[in-house]
């Protein structure tokens, strides 16, 4: 779609602020033209991280900014960031930031929402030549979903000061290919540092589908985000010994997906007993050199852990690895569980959480607070810059999924309370 020229911004007042509405219609559009970049069959979206889609999803964003004005720079990590200056330019500008990496059967909406949402308010701003005491700054992280390199938010997380970008760049998928390398190769390693720069920013706001079903069985329209869930993720593996499936007597055996397989059945016990806040997941299981008749010799598989509570959170991983080890005592197995990534439960800003829940009830949409359960870039920008977050309901709770959906209309709402949270911050005080 073809995006409007912006128009000469000329002050306008802050009363007059309160009556900018985002253009729907053009949200939309924007998001089913991103959706065509990685389409798959079922619906939803393939753009993984630093892919050839990846590429194609960031060259169209680029090109809507800058046809609505914005300057688009890229930093280390291959974040793009695009600046519509502000009335008073030596002010710190306020951020809206999400991802447009996917996961491989992700769907639409997913961090799409949230960039695109950056750029609508930008337009609309335009269309109504009204100009910002702040800077507008709007953010497209890299490697959100941490579904090719893990750890999940890397580029954020170096932003943090979480990792180091060496580190970062060494990272490698399941190929053997490094980020740095695969940066480097879809022309979007840029120069810029990947920190905050001199004088920082004003505020980071993201909205994002809920990824859950609590607003849509509630009936609310807006999730005023106030924290996020403790995580940790682990790499499992369990060696055993491979041996023949015809020869072998039970007694004798080291299997190992046996092993694996008790400890998937008790970290799922282990969920439920510490429910309804923990939530434990196996989302990845590998046997080495399978064969139909053979024993499996060496399982791994990955554990994600989360929790709100960090005390719990801790006791839970004692918990974790007790799991393991019992599982691989009886047979002899030799195991290790290795803690590749653990963010600590997060609080966003009281002044940036204030002036969402502002916004929802000045534009009359019903709202409640929420804690996220998943991790969101927002999660490590909140560690150097007052953050918060905007939740819409996604229908059944589902994400990560091709039949992933919003409707039009709670994207609509969000963005428009994202609007005018994002004026609110941007008046000089």
């Amino acid at each position: 779609m073809g995006a409007r020229a912006p128009r000469e911004r000329t002050p306008v007042s802050p009363t007059k602020a309160g009556n900018l509405r985002i253009d729907a219609q053009r949200y939309w559009d924007s998001l089913m033209e991103m959706a065509k970049i990685g389409a798959t069959p079922k619906g939803g979206c393939n753009r993984q991280t630093l892919t050839d889609l990846d590429r194609e999803g960031r060259d169209l964003f680029k090109r809507w900014c800058e046809a609505a004005g914005l300057t688009v720079t890229v930093d280390e990590m291959g974040n793009m960031m695009a600046l519509r200056p502000g009335r008073r330019p030596e002010l710190p500008p306020v951020a809206i930031g999400s991802h447009l990496d996917t996961q491989p059967t992700g769907g639409k909406f997913d961090g799409v929402a949230g960039v695109l949402a950056g750029l609508e308010i930008v337009r609309t701003l335009n269309d109504a030549g009204y100009e910002t005491d702040h800077p507008i700054l709007v953010v497209n992280w890299t490697n959100e979903e941490g579904t090719r390199f893990a750890p999940a938010m890397l580029a954020s997380g170096v932003f943090a000061g979480a990792f180091t970008k060496a580190w970062a760049y060494d990272r490698t998928d399941r190929e053997g290919k490094r980020f740095g390398d695969e940066l480097e190769r879809i022309g979007y390693k840029g120069t810029l540092p990947c920190a905050p720069p001199p004088g920082g920013w004003k505020a980071h706001l993201e909205l994002h589908i809920e990824q859950g079903p609590i607003l849509e069985a509630e009936g609310k329209t807006i999730g005023v985000v106030e924290g996020a869930q403790g995580i940790r993720w682990y790499d499992v593996a369990i060696t055993g010994k491979e041996s023949h499936a015809g020869s072998t007597p039970m007694p004798r055996r080291k299997d190992a997906l046996v092993a694996a397989a008790k400890v998937v059945a008790g970290l799922d016990a282990l969920a439920r007993d510490y429910g309804p806040h923990a939530v434990i997941t196996v989302g990845v299981l590998e046997i080495a050199k399978p064969s139909r008749n053979v024993v499996p010799g060496r399982v791994t598989f990955t554990i994600d852990l989360r929790h709100p509570d960090d005390a719990t959170l801790a006791e839970l991983d004692g918990k974790v690895r007790g799991l393991v080890a019992e599982a691989c005592a009886r047979d002899g197995l030799s195991h290790t569980v290795d803690p590749i990534w653990h963010f600590p439960s997060v609080r966003f800003d009281p002044t940036c959480v204030a002036a969402v829940r502002e916004a929802a009830e000045a534009s009359g949409f019903s709202w409640r607070p929420m804690i996220s359960g998943p991790g969101h870039d927002s999660c490590y920008t909140a560690r150097v810059v007052p953050t918060a977050m905007i939740f819409v309901p996604c229908r059944d709770g589902l994400s990560h999924n091709e039949e992933e959906w919003a409707e039009p209309e709670h994207l609509a709402a969000g963005c428009q309370v994202l609007l005018q949270a994002v004026l609110r911050l941007a008046r000089a005080e």
